[in-house]
Formats: structure tokens, sequence, C-alpha cells
């Protein structure tokens, strides 16, 4: 039985595997690493909760949103919000070109003049391919050709080198129009309900209070996969038979629950990294959602 002391990360660390690419770490200045695509697999689902991602991709094949999907048939620059999920499937397989995947820490350090997901190029809602030219594309993979040389250099001052080249590289795809050839899927419920119950895992676990959950409400969820609320509800409803607010809560109380037995935190500061505004309405919640209150949870489990 694992400790009450015990750190939730460290808890899921044991029981759940690390997935993805990780980012080189920089105290004080957050995440950020570059890498080539060509080992890539043909089917991959971004699945990063904390990472930023701008892609240039260099091969043919499809990318997959919640209702809507996009051909890529010429050189392309993605640029991928952390919360809406999305997937490549390759039609060949000449994959080439870069990416690279960064915290907002790492590209705002310290100037909080809002954050990415506000920002014009990685907004919700908004459109995040932009096909490219040849002069165009020259351009871009200079920039990633200089990021792959400088993340391997040991220069002192290599992290304000490559977040100059992350700007840069912002900078010269907001000169160019972005993509307007969407498609929309005929019936997407299957896909909806699927990207919803991915979106909603990928808001835990919660490893500090401060690390608070930020998409709480079904309007939350609808938003950032860029659909109506009311086609969110009826593609859970229809596919699950749970409501998304049903889905929701059940998963808020699992969490809950791993919090209160496998850590030390205070019901205070559980409240908070959930989301609720006074640990009251956490403790209101939890009860009627399980008929008991936290503290009860946790007098049985110590």
């Amino acid at each position: 039985m694992e400790s009450k002391g015990e750190s939730i990360k460290g808890f899921y660390e044991r029981n759940a595997s690390n997935k993805g690419l990780q980012c080189i770490k920089t105290p004080g200045v957050g995440h950020f690493n570059v890498f080539e695509r060509e080992n890539c697999s043909s089917i991959t689902p971004y699945s990063r909760r904390d990472y930023y991602k701008i892609s240039l991709i260099l091969g043919k094949g499809k990318l997959h949103y919640a209702d809507k999907w996009i051909y890529v048939d010429k050189p392309a620059l993605l640029f991928s919000n952390p919360v809406i999920p999305y997937s490549w499937e390759a039609e060949d397989e000449n994959q080439k070109g870069w990416f690279c995947l960064f915290t907002d820490q790492f590209l705002q350090n310290g100037n909080r003049l809002g954050t990415l997901q506000d920002s014009q190029l990685f907004k919700v809602g908004g459109t995040p391919v932009f096909f490219i030219n040849e002069e165009q594309q020259k351009t871009v993979s200079d920039i990633f050709i200089k990021m792959m040389t400088e993340i391997q250099s040991d220069y002192l001052h290599k992290y304000d080198m490559l977040r100059a080249y992350l700007h840069l590289l912002v900078h010269e795809t907001m000169k160019i129009h972005p993509a307007e050839n969407f498609e929309h899927y005929q019936n997407a419920s299957q896909r909806v309900a699927s990207l919803f119950m991915e979106l909603l895992e990928r808001q835990f676990p919660i490893d500090s209070p401060e690390a608070y959950l930020k998409l709480k409400t079904p309007t939350d969820y609808a938003e950032n996969l860029s659909i109506h609320v009311n086609s969110l509800n009826r593609s859970v409803k229809e596919i699950t038979g749970k409501t998304t607010s049903q889905q929701i809560a059940s998963r808020i109380i699992q969490e809950a629950n791993a919090l209160l037995k496998h850590t030390d935190w205070n019901v205070s500061e559980i409240a908070y990294g959930l989301g609720f505004e006074e640990p009251a309405y956490f403790t209101n919640y939890f009860k009627k959602q399980t008929g008991i209150t936290p503290n009860a949870i946790r007098t049985h489990f110590v």
C-alpha cells in the first residue's frame, strides 16, 4: 500500500506509462526540444497535454480533428495547441520535415502578455494549418536546421538563441494566409465522443494544487474541440450513454479519490487543484456524487 505522504506524481509514475516525447527542461525558462519527422509513425495522435507544437510537414496525409479533416498534399506548417486533440494519418512513406515542442513559459520567458492559447496561431477555433510555397519552405527549413544545430551546441546562451528562432518562425508564419479547405465529416459522433474522452483524460493527473483543472464544463470542452456544445452533448450521449456533464463529474471524482488516498494535500488544496473556488463547494460536490464526504474517504483510508 502506498504511504499517505507519497506525491501524486510518484504514484502516477509507478502506475502509468510515460507517453510521448520528452522536452528538455531548462530551469526557470520552461521546456523546449526539436526533432526530425522521419521517425514518426504513419498514424500519429498528438497527446502531450503540456506542450505546444510547431511542425513542418513534408509528405502527404490527412490531419483529423473532432468533426473535420484537411488533406495535406504540399508543404505545410501545423500549429498545435496542447488542449486540442488531433491525429496525423500519413498517405505515403516519404515523410520528412521537423517539429518542435515547447511550453508557454519557454516562449514568453516572463513576458506575460497573454497566453499562447489567445494568440492568432494557437487560439481555440483558429486555423492551425498554413500551406507554404518553395521560398517559404526554404526559410522555414533553415530555421529548423538552425534549431537542430543550436540545441546540440554548448553555447552558454543557446536557449536564448532557440527562443529567438522560435519567435522568428512564428512571425514568418503570420505573414502567410491560413488554409481554408477543411472538410467536415457527415457522421462524426464516434470521433467527437472519442476526442472528448481523450481531451478529458488529458487534463489529469493534477500533480500540484497550482496546476489546477482548467476545463470544467461541457462548454469549455466544446470550445476546445471547436464544435457547438449541443453537438458535443449529443455525440457523447449517443456513444457513451452518459451526458457530457456526467463524464466530467465521474473523472473529477476519480481524481479526487486518488488525491485523497495517495497524497498528504489537505482538502482545500485538493479542492483548488480540481478547480473549485471554495473547499465547501468541493465537499458538497463530492458528497452529492458519492454519498460521503472527502474527509470520510481519507479517514477510512488511513
